[in-house]
């Protein structure tokens, strides 16, 4: 009776222990969000001088995901996404003022992110993780939409992107900088300079993911970084280290920049004896602005970039790495997008995702483990329209736009020496009764139609039809976000601007509907 007990007992603090060993050896996460990264800006991807040698041996290292997605081709909308696993339509980062319109969170926006949306940092808070992100937030500036408001614990950076400097503060403020939840300072000023004659800056965001990363914390407490620079966004900027020292001038010192940020970050873990417990993703939030010409990115083979829905605008560059995990040199072919972080850090953290909402996220935990894949449509979205599918190798154009005449004629070109006929159009063209279907794998660059009569058009559009029709039908579109502007709900007095005696002058509200022109 004693010894049948004992082993009991015994099976029981066995039992005990393993789950503590196991709540113990929760994975670390990190995921590198950069701004406007092309396709094309990596050496591992083709980018001819070579300059990414930290991300290129990151991609030895670990898997390269060749078909990896954003949600959106604008900034806001995409992070968005990646932060909640769900497509803007589903999370209001869209509007509806007028038809397939790109919008984002300038300062005068009047929305933001949503209290009732679950980002990843809220989910993993459940299994204890410690959370900061450093760097570009864009999900709303008003204090209630701030990060440590919706699962973060800690934060560097700016709730808009940084342009500027505004000297004239009477019509529009400098971004503030914070820390946590409270303004220390604003771009352009003191501390915070970019200098825009020469590009350079002493902003260093990897010394605070190094610092966050090696902070001590309670007995195997597990973190998340969220790492978002955003300094290959116009206007460019570099520190003074790298600056000059690229052969594509100062955006690839922007790129030099950060890809030494992410071997630092690399190493630090290494060096701490964690690697082995860290994943960590790296992608961009669209693709490349090439309107920027040489002060943007390339999107190596694909069509267009950044505003648009054809591939330069949404396929970006992945990476993922987690030493003794997911095998070296992986190359992973698998559909996949920036949404699918969230439930496969949850599959890692063994949490359950939320029930009580439609998901566009996909664990890609078999894929990055054992090279699995999966066929599933990728939805390209532009504001409130659906614009295209992916379903396989296949893409179907259900509308066609880069940007209109009146912009075309005044120098913003989406598409500059990249024009195909009848496909980059400047007015909205639908085609939702005969798509544009092109074969990615044959044709990466969207130049070559399939023929409407074809066998090979006629069997794809049957399949990609049937996903459009279930797709539209079980949609229910949030109330979007994007839809009105303030002047006084820009950065004139965010929380900490007293103690710093930086306040300045809420102007009286002129709220009114937003003009997104594109």
């Amino acid at each position: 009776m004693y010894s049948g007990m004992g082993k009991s007992i015994s099976l029981v603090v066995l039992m005990f222990c393993m789950i503590m060993q196991a709540d113990a050896t929760l994975p670390n996460f990190i995921i590198m969000l950069m701004d406007d990264m092309g396709y094309g800006d990596l050496g591992v991807f083709g980018e001819p001088n070579k300059e990414t040698p930290n991300l290129d041996r990151m991609a030895r290292e670990g898997a390269l995901l060749t078909d990896f997605y954003t949600a959106n081709p604008l900034c806001s909308p995409s992070r968005a996404a990646l932060l909640s696993g769900r497509l803007p339509i589903r999370n209001g980062f869209y509007t509806d003022n007028a038809h397939a319109r790109n919008a984002y969170t300038p300062q005068d926006i009047v929305g933001g992110i949503q209290d009732d949306e679950i980002l990843i940092p809220e989910l993993l808070q459940k299994a204890g993780y410690n959370s900061k992100i450093v760097g570009k937030w864009h999900l709303g500036h008003q204090p209630q939409f701030l990060p440590l408001k919706h699962g973060f614990d800690e934060w560097f950076g700016a709730p808009n992107c940084h342009f500027g400097p505004y000297n004239n503060n009477k019509t529009t403020p400098n971004i503030p900088v914070y820390r946590n939840d409270k303004m220390v300072g604003r771009y352009y000023e003191g501390a915070y300079n970019i200098d825009r004659a020469t590009g350079e800056s002493n902003l260093t965001l990897f010394y605070e993911a190094l610092e966050f990363i090696s902070k001590p914390r309670p007995k195997d407490q597990p973190f998340f970084l969220y790492w978002a620079p955003d300094s290959t966004h116009a206007p460019v900027y570099s520190s003074k280290k790298f600056l000059g020292s690229s052969r594509r001038g100062i955006y690839g010192d922007a790129v030099r920049d950060l890809d030494a940020g992410v071997g630092a970050i690399l190493n630090q873990l290494t060096a701490l004896g964690i690697a082995n417990n860290t994943l960590v993703f790296f992608t961009s939030d669209n693709g490349a602005a090439i309107v920027s010409k040489t002060h943007g990115g390339s999107n190596g083979p694909f069509l267009c970039g950044k505003e648009t829905t054809f591939e330069g605008g949404l396929h970006e560059p992945g990476i993922a790495w987690w030493p003794g995990t997911i095998p070296a040199g992986t190359i992973s072919h698998q559909s996949a997008t920036v949404m699918d972080y969230m439930a496969t850090l949850a599959d890692f953290a063994g949490l359950p995702l939320p029930s009580d909402r439609q998901l566009d996220s996909m664990s890609l935990r078999q894929a990055l483990t054992n090279g699995s894949e999966v066929k599933r449509p990728v939805y390209y979205y532009r504001g409130n329209e659906l614009m295209a599918v992916r379903y396989g190798l296949y893409k179907a154009h259900l509308w066609t736009w880069t940007n209109g005449m009146d912009e075309f004629n005044h120098g913003i070109n989406f598409c500059p020496g990249e024009e195909v006929e009848g496909v980059t159009t400047h007015n909205q063209t639908d085609h939702s009764s005969q798509p544009i279907i092109f074969h990615l794998g044959r044709d990466p660059g969207e130049k070559y139609p399939l023929g409407v009569r074809s066998a090979e058009y006629k069997a794809v559009w049957a399949d990609i039809q049937v996903i459009v029709d279930a797709h539209k039908k079980g949609l229910k579109p949030a109330k979007p976000q994007l839809n009105y502007c303030d002047n006084a709900v820009m950065n004139w007095a965010p929380p900490g601007c007293k103690e710093l005696n930086a306040c300045l002058p809420v102007p009286k509200s002129t709220l009114k509907k937003c003009v997104w022109p594109h």
